[in-house]
């Protein structure tokens, strides 16, 4: 059964500069500025099921003649638990006016038998539940009921935690191994994780036996999407994906060894494995957990922990093909991973979990929302001519609310507890109030990471207490050190990322931990061919990039970084809220001397000065190009 439990975002309150900033961006500005969003393209009007139905806002896409509000209702969960985690950072009664107003919508929408799909039951009610496969029926509801647990925990409100619980019941009449039921599951993995986080609330176990029957069914045979194409009167081969390795239904999950098809379906699907084989105790399923992991971050994984480099089917290709300028690496997949990582950490607290989930939460996510937190990136490429910029909506949002739920949630991926265990994977000013052992303790962050690596954590139990706090070492650490009330503790030899530090804590106890934060040359396996001869610059687990906007006197494409040039000392920046910048000397292509297309010699290198921000930062100053991976000479 599990072991160790993350400590919730409600009982972590976020004080360093760093988060707090984005923090109250997405409470001030993302959150309002996307329900103006959801009124202006129609998307909550959508829920009143007008007769007749509105032609479509979103036309039918000619290559598999599916439009993208189909999937309106997930829009909608998805802002309401977005919604609800900003409301226990600070209660807004202007928000929670607009979430109950949303809440009435759907009751008056719901039907008789406890069916709630906006699209079919305005739309083509006699179809409902003909088509899983591309449909996202269960995706939709898995992310309403997301948001209804999320208000429930917020406001205590249960209004719309009972309509979807009558949904659940409806699902679990149709679906399932019972005489007369539909042997399906979701073309869009998404319910899983729902179901488990409504067990979490409800301890009733039948949310949890649904959540694993939709898991364990998949990809057994009969192939339940080709039935449903054929009942339905398609052609099964016909399918616009060509192959069911898209939504990872090629095979059962647990004879999957290799990450394939949609990024944003395949990381779901982990999560939700990795929370059952947690639940369940399941060794099995978390060793197909395990191989899987290892083969997205060894092969199929960006620098940034973006994932997916291909637009086709918004996933995966072949091993190490991570192309810079055309990379997809969806925005979703990052913070799906993100999810993932979470949970694979809770299984048995390894550190090199941590590490993932730092570096796609810093970097591939956190790049997905703006400054302002009012635009966007849906994909997020390693390199840019200047024509890749954010946009303020997407005919497929699901990136707006996904990043936007990410931030409002984010001291919940901090802390986790065990038996008598206190581990702290993610640094950041913040104050936890959690227990141990029936008794309840406070443990304070002060510190301007992820700038520094000076880190002060202050223990107040509420008694003398022993018990282990576990602290994370980075993988990218190449030192550190740490002392417990100015007395030296050994840090550099962690187990599985985590130093120990076991004893009796009382009021006042104060550990002291530094992590050396220098620029770091990364260079990628050679089977990346897209990155041969190329480097990247992190500092801490930031991934910074060379912006136009810093480097006027050449196109980024120009620039070069010798491999024996000193970095400069990393310099704060004031600019876009304060950041650390990195300056080197470097050289740049000289285009002056009218050379041919082709010629027998090198074009010249001129001297010049390379400035470097972190990647989630670029593009918040305007249009221009940009680049990771810097080509050294």
């Amino acid at each position: 059964m599990r072991q160790y439990m993350s400590v919730d975002f409600t009982d972590v309150r976020i004080e360093g500069e760093f988060w707090r900033e984005r923090l109250d961006t997405v409470l001030a500005r993302t959150i309002p500025s996307q329900h103006e969003k959801l009124v202006r393209h129609g998307i909550l009007d959508s829920l009143d099921v007008p007769q007749p139905p509105p032609p479509l806002r979103i036309p039918r896409n000619e290559r598999h003649n599916f439009t993208t509000q189909i999937f309106w209702d997930s829009d909608v969960g998805k802002w309401i638990e977005a919604a609800s985690y900003a409301l226990q950072h600070r209660r807004d009664a202007g928000i929670e006016a607009k979430i109950d107003a949303i809440v009435e919508q759907l009751a008056r929408a719901q039907l008789s038998d406890g069916y709630l799909n906006c699209w079919y039951i305005g739309r083509e009610i006699e179809n409902r539940w003909t088509n899983l496969r591309d449909n996202h029926e269960l995706y939709c509801a898995g992310h309403m009921l997301e948001g209804a647990v999320a208000y429930f925990k917020a406001t205590g409100r249960s209004r719309l935690l009972d309509i979807m619980l009558r949904y659940v019941d409806h699902i679990a009449s149709v679906f399932g191994r019972g005489e007369g039921q539909k042997r399906g599951y979701c073309g869009h993995q998404e319910i899983e994780l729902a179901l488990i986080k409504l067990y979490h609330v409800t301890r009733d176990r039948k949310h949890l036996d649904l959540a694993a029957y939709f898991i364990d069914e998949r990809g057994s045979l009969p192939h339940y999407f080709d039935m449903e194409a054929s009942a339905r009167g398609d052609d099964p081969k016909k399918f616009w994906a060509k192959t069911y390795e898209y939504n990872q239904s090629h095979k059962p999950v647990r004879a999957q060894d290799k990450v394939v098809g949609h990024a944003v379906r395949a990381m779901y699907m982990y999560a939700a494995m990795a929370d059952l084989a947690a639940e369940l105790g399941d060794a099995e399923l978390k060793r197909t957990c395990e191989q899987l992991w290892r083969d997205v971050t060894s092969k199929r994984m960006y620098v940034t922990g973006g994932l997916g480099p291909s637009a086709t089917n918004e996933g995966f290709t072949q091993d190490y093909d991570l192309p810079n300028d055309t990379a997809y690496a969806e925005t979703c997949a990052s913070v799906a991973l993100i999810f993932w990582a979470k949970r694979m950490l809770n299984l048995d607290l390894d550190g090199a979990y941590a590490d993932i989930m730092e570096q796609a939460l810093y970097n591939g996510a956190l790049s997905g929302l703006s400054r302002d937190g009012t635009r966007y990136f849906y994909q997020n490429p390693l390199e840019s001519d200047g024509s890749h910029s954010r946009w303020d909506w997407h005919p497929c949002p699901c990136c707006t609310m996904n990043v936007s739920r990410l931030v409002a949630s984010i001291g919940g991926y901090f802390y986790s507890v065990g038996a008598d265990v206190l581990a702290v994977h993610l640094y950041g000013g913040s104050t936890a109030s959690l227990t141990i052992e029936g008794t309840p303790v406070v443990l304070r962050q002060v510190t301007d990471y992820p700038w520094t690596g000076s880190i002060r954590i202050e223990v107040e139990p509420a008694a003398p207490l022993s018990f282990a706090l576990k602290l994370r070492i980075p993988g990218w650490a190449r030192s550190a050190t740490i002392a417990v009330n100015g007395k030296r503790v050994d840090a550099n030899t962690p187990a599985r990322g985590y130093v120990e530090i076991r004893r009796e804590w009382r009021q006042g106890d104060k550990v002291e931990l530094d992590i050396a934060m220098p620029v770091e040359r990364v260079y990628a396996s050679p089977k990346v061919k897209m990155d041969v001869g190329r480097v990247a610059l992190m500092r801490g687990p930031l991934v910074y990039c060379l912006e136009q906007i810093d480097n006027s006197d050449a196109p980024t494409e120009l620039l070069r970084l010798p491999r024996d040039a000193e970095v400069d000392d990393p310099v704060r920046d004031d600019a876009l809220g304060g950041f650390v910048r990195i300056a080197a000397k470097g050289a740049k292509a000289d285009t002056a001397g009218g050379q041919a297309l082709y010629g027998n010699r090198p074009p010249d290198l001129m001297p010049t000065q390379l400035t470097a921000l972190p990647y989630y930062l670029w593009s918040n100053r305007g249009p221009g190009s940009m680049t990771v991976w810097i080509p050294e000479v």
